[in-house]
């Protein structure tokens, strides 16, 4: 018997950055895992304004307008053909804010900084300075938007009450407003800043607003190219940009398209067996779920097929042979080949 054909794994196409995550997990539990992922892999706090790298350095790259060189994309902005400046969705990067608005841009906090509990600051580097939540924008638009709560609309941006940040920025919010949740989970609350009911999820932890709009308006190539740009300066990313659908894992919600084509897998969870240990005299034992005896065989070198007993998740092999051995485990069409050695 030869052991050639080696089993394709799922999980090798998530993205390197996502390697440690429990993919098989949902609901709160694959929440706190992402959330201790993108705290503890924000590694740099950017300074708001200093004469070093900051924010304004940063967003010079991370909304770079590709279309048009030496400008950035305005947030909530859609018009640059009349003669108003403050609905322009794209602006000169020399035009940031210096004190000045009419015609220029400033840094706008999606989520709002007086909106947060405790509040947002930029005195110094931290929750007010992340990069993934502040966005290039008008200066008058920015100051329309100020802290109103973001609500459903269609068309352009507007203000009526709350305020709807526009068909192509929708889901960028809503991307963001997740990502604030999980990197600062009792600071920046969803429902302190999206209207209407929270349904969807079983927790009501997150407005259906928001899960709506990540469906509605997918990620675009600006956001994907921002979500890297901020990485390789703060270290950490934007998870719902890189797969919106952790969103339905999470949250549930309209039906997305899994980006990395292996979450929405039934057989997830098998993908994530594993053995261990590797070399032993005494027990293997086996990490993961769904595993029942006759879905299990243990060959030695020569091909022949080994007796054994399995204690829920312990296999003895203190009667085998020294020597190396090869663990086949079958899950319908599916299966994973282990080697273990036994000295």
């Amino acid at each position: 018997m030869t052991f050639l054909l080696l089993p394709i794994f799922l999980v090798a196409q998530v993205p390197p950055y996502y390697s440690n995550i429990d993919f098989s997990l949902d609901g709160n539990a694959l929440k706190a895992e992402l959330s201790e992922l993108i705290i503890d892999t924000h590694t740099n706090l950017i300074p708001y304004t200093s004469n070093s790298t900051d924010t304004w350095d940063i967003i010079h790259l991370s909304d770079a307008d590709v279309s048009v060189q030496g400008n950035v994309i305005l947030f909530y902005g859609y018009n640059d053909a009349d003669n108003e400046t403050i609905n322009d969705r794209t602006r000169a990067i020399t035009y940031q804010s210096s004190g000045l608005c009419i015609g220029y841009w400033n840094r706008e906090h999606v989520f709002a900084k007086s909106l947060a509990n405790p509040s947002l600051v930029t005195d110094e580097p931290g929750p007010g300075t992340d990069v993934h939540n502040l966005r290039a924008a008008d200066c008058q638009m920015n100051s329309r938007r100020n802290n109103n709560y973001f609500r459903d609309g269609s068309g352009n941006s507007f203000l009526d009450g709350e305020f709807y940040p526009g068909d192509e920025f929708k889901g960028d919010v809503a991307r963001i407003i997740m990502y604030m949740y999980l990197r600062y989970p009792s600071q920046c609350e969803p429902s302190n800043i999206g209207v209407g009911s929270a349904s969807y999820s079983n927790y009501g932890d997150m407005p259906n607003l928001f899960l709506d709009w990540n469906e509605e308006d997918p990620v675009s190539d600006f956001e994907r190219d921002r979500n890297d740009v901020i990485y390789s300066y703060q270290g950490n990313r934007n998870p719902f940009i890189d797969n919106p659908y952790l969103a339905l894992k999470i949250w549930n919600g309209p039906d997305l398209v899994d980006s990395w084509g292996v979450l929405s897998s039934p057989n997830l969870a098998f993908q994530r067996l594993s053995v261990y240990p590797t070399i032993t005299n005494d027990y293997l034992y086996i990490q993961g779920t769904g595993v029942v005896r006759n879905s299990i065989e243990i060959f030695n070198q020569l091909g022949q097929a080994l007796e054994f007993e399995l204690d829920e998740n312990k296999i003895d092999v203190t009667s085998f042979s020294n020597g190396l051995y090869i663990m086949n485990i079958n899950n319908s069409n599916q299966s994973k080949l282990f080697k273990f050695l036994v000295y």
